[in-house]
């Protein structure tokens, strides 16, 4: 049974993307200052975001998240990254949360490219230190960025080389890899990034296992440290790991910025909660 172009289209679609429109709770439900920002794409949609700013600032994290709720369902995580001195803006793809439209995988680059712009709005005209962010599919986007876009860093956690990989994984019958070669695709694209990676995965992820994580770790040009979270899954990392996820990402954030080249650096962390 051959597949379409519009086949494939809705398989992307339907299997990789699972938006939320409700939003469950706010940063105020954390305790934290917000702004709520609008801004639209390049091809006129209207997306949603929040900026959770930290006062004093060691940087501003552009948010990409995964591919399931919404940006509401990120709040736990927001206050802990703001806990050590980073702002947040987080922004929802078109079709989750209050963001308008209907998500594609086209569209899902271009809401990155305008959420990048955005922030740019946000880093004291260049002050901050700019950090993209990416987990699971949200790591997609983040190199995408990286490899055209300037920035200060990057942090990559949990996420994949590209679909036909992930295709490989879960499904028994097989796609044609000359159909999903180039979709959601970051191995062909890392080399391009020369801002520094820090990578997390977890060794027990079933979602994106690890040796997906340090392929696309390999395939990166830029100085770089992989660091394995022990006994973590795909979405519990920073529960798994506790304080030192925090204090890494922390001391990564703080090593930048940009321009430093240090040499590639493996990691393991001892379980903490």
């Amino acid at each position: 049974m051959g597949f379409t172009q519009e086949a494939l289209d809705r398989f992307v679609e339907r299997q990789i993307f699972f938006p939320d429109p409700f939003l469950i709770c706010t940063p105020r439900d954390q305790g934290l200052d917000f702004k709520d920002i609008r801004f639209e794409t390049s091809d006129g949609v209207t997306l949603h975001g929040w900026l959770v700013p930290a006062e004093p600032s060691i940087g501003i994290m552009l948010f990409c998240h995964g591919n399931a709720g919404n940006i509401s369902h990120r709040v736990d995580n927001i206050r802990r990254l703001h806990d050590i001195g980073l702002s947040v803006f987080i922004f929802d793809y078109r079709g989750y949360g209050l963001s308008k439209g209907r998500i594609t995988e086209r569209g899902f680059y271009l809401d990155a490219e305008a959420a990048y712009d955005e922030v740019l709005k946000h880093t004291q005209g260049g002050k901050l230190k700019l950090v993209v962010f990416g987990r699971s599919l949200g790591g997609i986007a983040a190199v995408y960025l990286a490899s055209q876009r300037p920035c200060s860093g990057v942090v990559l956690e949990s996420t994949f080389t590209n679909l036909a990989a992930m295709a490989r994984y879960h499904f028994p019958l097989p796609v044609p890899e000359s159909l999903v070669r180039n979709r959601l695709n970051s191995i062909d694209r890392i080399g391009k990034v020369r801002s520094k990676i820090l990578f997390f995965h977890g060794d027990r992820d079933d979602i994106v296992p690890i040796e997906l994580g340090r392929d696309l770790f390999n395939a990166a040009q830029a100085p770089k440290e992989f660091v394995t979270i022990p006994g973590a899954g795909h979405n519990d990392t920073y529960f798994v790991a506790g304080e030192e996820y925090f204090r890494k990402f922390r001391d990564f954030v703080q090593s930048l910025p940009p321009g430093e080249r240090n040499s590639d650096r493996h990691t393991d962390l001892h379980s903490k909660r």
